[in-house]
């Protein structure tokens, strides 16, 4: 082995045990099986476009207690986080 030599890399044949010979799609490729079923997956650009893609997933989701539920569990955190940090809620109420 030289000292300037690269050291070539091996090569194998290798086909994946469980992948169909049909030729459907590449079996090195991880997609998740949702994938085509979002719109905020993709080639996005800014962070506007991928918060304007959340929200009309968000508006356009035919399960609107699932949003209802998420919501209902974001609050309730909300408060523990402010129960934690010894937030007074009284500022919001008058006298």
């Amino acid at each position: 082995m030289g000292i300037l030599k690269l050291r070539k890399n091996k090569k194998f044949s290798y086909t994946p045990r469980y992948f169909d010979d049909k030729g459907e799609g590449n079996p090195f490729e991880i997609k998740h099986k949702f994938d085509e079923h979002r719109t905020t997956v993709g080639s996005n650009k800014g962070l506007k476009t991928k918060f304007n893609n959340a929200l009309d997933d968000l508006k356009n989701n035919p399960n609107r207690e699932v949003n209802r539920r998420v919501l209902i569990i974001v609050g309730i955190l909300v408060l523990i986080f402010l129960f934690i940090i010894d937030f007074d809620l009284s500022i919001f109420f008058s006298k």
